[in-house]
């Protein structure tokens, strides 16, 4: 019995008509029908697949990781054998039979078939891979709330921003930036006080002009909204100096 060809059975895979004399062979062949339902499994996985499915790079260094754990070394591409030039002939490897391909799946199929399976496989191979190797996808930052610091009287010449971060874990961060006249001697706090202006946290100080300063999860950022730098003296004392540098309130 003459079969239908593998290109008309990706094609009933894929829900579109054949001609009149495929159909009917179809109707009586079981072989072919089966042909017709494995390729119909390949569509199916390649029209589930969605853009949350797309396999995430790993960082540079867990290839490192993987060189080192496996004694890689990664020859130079120069030194590669070249693929040859066309209409060259290349002689089969000693020992090596020539066999021809069974009746079966047309190549686009079995590349669409590798590429269905690479990109669930690699998805969840690269995930795992990343996670043996101590590595992991970098997700960034969430800003939550941001406002622009204005200097206070004693302070003209300065100002700054601020904002909160939010990490894949819940985690917050304050995240703020000096910029102009900054304190010639002592050091420079970061405090978020409440709108009354009567209660205050210190979350640490400020090196330099730009700081990351985590917040801490039983801090109500709508109550403790304020955001206040203080240019403090070495002196032992805890408390907020009275000299703010800068102030802002998150939300406005």
């Amino acid at each position: 019995m003459e079969h239908v060809e593998d290109d008309l059975l990706a094609l009933a895979a894929l829900g579109e008509t054949l001609p009149d004399d495929a159909v009917a062979h179809l109707e009586q062949c079981e072989v072919c029908r089966d042909e017709v339902a494995a390729f119909g499994a390949v569509v199916a996985v390649g029209r589930s697949v969605t853009p949350l499915d797309t396999p995430v790079a790993p960082p540079a260094h867990v290839w490192e990781n993987i060189q080192a754990e496996l004694g890689l070394v990664i020859a130079d591409p120069s030194t590669q054998p070249r693929d040859p030039e066309p209409g060259s002939v290349v002689p089969l490897r000693r020992g090596t039979p020539s066999r021809r391909a069974p009746r079966g799946r047309p190549s686009w199929i079995l590349a669409a078939s590798v590429a269905a399976a690479g990109i669930v496989v690699g998805g969840v191979g690269g995930g795992l891979l990343v996670n043996e190797l101590g590595g992991s996808a970098e997700v960034p930052p969430t800003v939550v709330a941001e406002v622009g610091l204005d200097p206070l009287p004693d302070w003209q010449a300065s100002s700054g921003s601020a904002r909160v971060e939010t990490d894949e874990t819940g985690a917050r961060t304050l995240v703020v930036s000096l910029s102009g006249q900054t304190p010639d001697e002592g050091f420079q706090e970061v405090w978020l006080i409440d709108r009354d202006v009567t209660r205050l946290v210190s979350l640490g100080v400020l090196e330099g002009t730009e700081g990351r300063l985590p917040i801490p999860a039983s801090v109500d950022l709508d109550d403790y909204a304020v955001v206040d730098v203080s240019a403090e003296p070495l002196d032992g004392d805890p408390t907020h100096s009275g000299d703010s540098i800068v102030r802002g309130i998150l939300g406005t």
